[in-house]
């Protein structure tokens, strides 16, 4: 077989692999040393393999990651999520759908200092679900709105798929980190747009809760402080130039842990627990990272990247039609595949193409985060349904995923406007640098 046919049957391999829901690290690195030997030799192939092993896990780039999980847990155990969600709830509250709003802002304030969809669906339904649950929500609204919200901790920086495509494409990590503000914010806005229309129109779907004084809404405003101080910290600092991204994590994460021991939230147990949480959550990335970069080694000799490239490019068809075919993919595949691990996959084989193109690769980064996005909330994949299922046995599962629908439909709203006005994505870098 030519290296082509066989980089083509090991893509087949790896997808039908995906699907067994075998570990994501394991079946890219296990193909692409397999793959890597055949066409070059077993001997290349474990040598590829142990250095890209060596430099993942050796790369001061890639500490940054570590260094933002931490800050994120810590972050939660000092009871920052709860009075997000309150100071929310004090502002929204009084509104149809109020608390599911309040929902959204809190994953929003906390997606800000946590970086991780997942972990910040998992911190939010801990603090949201119990109120919604006596104040008589719709579960497909308190299920659905802590799914789709918690996916926000995507895209607003400090983003962990942000900070691999940055590696991976050489891009700058605050320019990017700067590119996910507004599409946050205006994805986080579709968000409660949604929430008030189906509420307006169904009054028991999320009834509206208490009013408050302007009193208690200027001081509920304590309660952002410390996410807003952090933030500006560590991604003014960074943005201005006074610490790499890499020494902006460090100062996050001792940011978090200074709040914590001010706030005397901080005992053995949580220091223990937010350790063990951060490595786990870490060698997990990094694993995935490593495979995912022995796989690339893998498709880089059988030329699939290259030739791809050459064949979209030479298509008769306009570059806007092959872009959003590009999208479509990931929207599809985000179903299927975890986002950081299709993220790893599929760079190599598009970004050639978004460069030849002369698409801007910081724009294509948020793009891809922003339709990966509606992966975690659909089935079969869905992991953030699978994070709220898990913290809340009383709401199906099937109730989650219909809850999500409607916040579905809001992204995919989104992304076609930031695909027709790309200065969306691009303002805020534009005007700071």
């Amino acid at each position: 077989m030519t290296p082509f046919t066989i980089g083509i049957a090991g893509c087949l391999l790896l997808f039908i692999l995906l699907l067994t829901s075998l570990p994501v690290a394991y079946c890219m690195a296990g193909i692409g040393i397999a793959g890597f030997a055949l066409i070059v030799s077993p001997h290349a192939a474990f040598t590829m393999m142990t250095r890209d092993l060596f430099d993942i896990f050796s790369s001061y780039d890639l500490i940054v990651i570590p260094l933002f999980v931490f800050m994120g847990q810590m972050a939660f155990h000092s009871g920052i999520s709860g009075k997000l969600f309150d100071t929310a709830y004090k502002w929204t509250g009084s509104l149809p759908g109020g608390l599911a709003m309040a929902t959204v802002g809190a994953c929003t304030g906390f997606g800000a200092i946590c970086g991780s969809g997942p972990a910040t669906a998992a911190t939010m339904s801990a603090v949201a679900l119990p109120e919604m649950k006596r104040y008589n929500y719709s579960p497909a609204l308190a299920g659905g709105c802590v799914a789709a919200g918690g996916s926000l901790g995507m895209l607003i920086p400090p983003s962990v798929v942000l900070i691999v495509y940055s590696i991976m494409t050489e891009q700058s990590i605050g320019t990017l980190f700067l590119a996910g503000i507004l599409p946050g914010i205006f994805i986080a806005f579709l968000f409660c747009v949604v929430i008030f229309i189906n509420c307006k129109r169904d009054p028991q779907y999320g009834p509206a809760g208490p009013r408050t004084s302007i009193k208690e809404k200027i001081i509920s405003l304590k309660g952002v402080v410390e996410t807003i101080l952090l933030f500006v910290v560590v991604m003014g600092g960074m943005f201005l130039g006074f610490f790499t991204p890499t020494e902006a994590g460090a100062i996050g994460a001792a940011g978090s842990l200074i709040i914590a021991i001010v706030k005397r939230k901080l005992t053995f147990k949580t220091l223990i627990r937010s350790l063990k949480e951060t490595i786990r959550t870490s060698c997990m990335i990094l694993v995935i990272v490593a495979g995912a970069v022995i796989f690339g080694h893998f498709l880089a000799v059988t030329q699939i990247p290259l030739e791809f490239a050459s064949w979209l490019i030479s298509l008769e068809i306009p570059g806007w039609l092959v872009i959003s075919i590009i999208l479509l993919f990931y929207m599809f595949a985000g179903c299927f595949i975890d986002a950081l691990a299709l993220v790893l996959l599929t760079i190599p084989i598009f970004f050639p193409v978004i460069k030849d193109l002369g698409y801007n690769p910081v724009w294509f980064g948020i793009m891809i985060v922003v339709v990966t996005q509606m992966g975690v909330i659909t089935p079969p994949v869905g992991v953030n349904v699978y994070v709220v299922s898990g913290m809340e046995r009383d709401i199906p599962l099937q109730t989650i995923f219909k809850g999500t629908m409607p916040f579905l439909a809001a992204l995919v709203f989104a992304a076609i406007i930031l695909i027709i006005f790309p200065q969306l994505t691009l303002l805020l870098p534009n005007l700071l640098q």
